[in-house]
């Protein structure tokens, strides 16, 4: 039996190491005078920046059908990058020239998982330090297992990484996989606010209702999620209509069976288009009543004489307007590239500001009991 060879590992470790040295140092230079609860948080916002970063670019490589650039996990073709990898890129893209397997394919989703790597590197350092602040037994905002559990968390993204791989792009773990990378920008969201507290002192009620939106949100990114991993956008090119119909004909038992393989029914089959249309409409409904949630609680905070009511209101509002826009322009103008990742970034940029206010909330709810 052959041993493993651990050496694309190594390499891949390495490169991100040298990939997250760049901003660590960075950082370092910036905020060398600054106390370590300050240094901390600065680097969980610069890590939460490049996760941001690597979310769009994740969405790129999905876009641009560079899931399967390297067939393998986590080198290429068993090299650390496409270029010892050449001649196999070579090979299957003679054999087929647009297939999934092509030098700039490779190129992507190799830099995907350089970054990844380096984002990975900069959270550990995050945690290391953390742990090493807490055994210093000096005063610390937030507890060490806050990053800790990040770590895990980002390991965990690695896994379905390379699920998304050797599962060759089966829909259920892309979709997974979205889903961490969102989980992951609120895990660093929270802990840069715990860092330094800014506390809302709003009405119960109102942190019910950021709640609310906050699940709702995630129902959508997932449900759109489950659109663009099977290629569900254009079963719809006309807006508000669909095929001309309000209500076309859609096989939802096909389209939101959830384990199975990329272009496959629950039956084994093909997967039939009318399955397509389900999904694709299923996520138009869910626009619908997350739009109007939005509108209503930026109407609801705007018009109370709440701590910085206005503000969110706003901030609520401009990224509906985004996330419209940009979800229409993915229907009509059959689904350019920048609009789709545009449409990725609004959701991540929903998510990040309903964490803010979260974590604004708690920390005042907080106070509150500690009195």
């Amino acid at each position: 039996m052959n041993a493993f060879d651990f050496t694309p590992w190594l390499r891949l470790l390495l490169l991100g190491t040298l990939i997250g040295a760049g901003p660590l140092l960075w950082w370092r230079l910036r905020h060398r005078g600054a106390g370590l609860g300050p240094r901390l948080r600065a680097l969980t916002l610069l890590t939460l920046f490049l996760t941001f970063d690597l979310v769009l670019f994740g969405a790129f490589t999905r876009l641009t059908d560079s899931g399967l650039g390297c067939p393998d996990w986590p080198g290429c073709y068993g090299s650390a990058s496409p270029l010892g990898a050449s001649v196999d890129i070579h090979a299957a893209q003679t054999a087929m020239p647009s297939g999934p397997v092509t030098h700039g394919k490779a190129w992507v989703e190799m830099i995907h998982r350089y970054l990844a790597s380096g984002v990975g590197f900069l959270i550990l350092v995050l945690c290391v330090l953390s742990w090493w602040q807490a055994r210093r037994g000096a005063a610390r905002p937030i507890s060490p297992w806050w990053p800790t559990v990040t770590l895990l968390w980002v390991c965990m993204q690695g896994a379905f990484g390379a699920l998304t791989v050797t599962m060759k792009l089966f829909p259920a773990i892309v979709t997974l996989h979205l889903l961490g990378a969102m989980g992951l920008l609120m895990l660093l969201a929270w802990q840069a606010e715990a860092y330094a507290p800014r506390p809302l002192a709003w009405p119960a009620g109102d942190r019910l209702a950021a709640w609310a939106l906050l699940v709702l949100a995630l129902a959508q990114v997932s449900l759109g999620g489950w659109v663009s991993t099977n290629y569900a956008v254009l079963a719809c090119s006309e807006f508000p209509q669909c095929q001309g119909q309000w209500w076309p004909a859609m096989d939802f038992e096909h389209g939101f069976t959830l384990w199975r393989a990329l272009g496959v029914g629950h039956d084994g089959g093909w997967l039939p288009f009318a399955a397509l249309t389900a999904i694709h409409m299923s996520h138009r409904i869910g626009a619908l009543l997350v739009f109007a949630a939005l509108l209503g609680l930026a109407w609801r905070w705007h018009r109370r004489p709440l701590s910085e009511g206005p503000l969110w209101a706003r901030r609520l509002l401009l990224v509906a307007g985004w996330q419209l826009l940009s979800g229409l322009s993915n229907v009509v103008l059959d689904w350019p590239l920048l609009a789709a990742l545009a449409h990725t970034g609004g959701a991540a940029a929903l998510l990040l500001i309903l964490s803010f206010m979260l974590a604004r909330l708690h920390a005042a709810q907080r106070a509150a009991a500690l009195r």
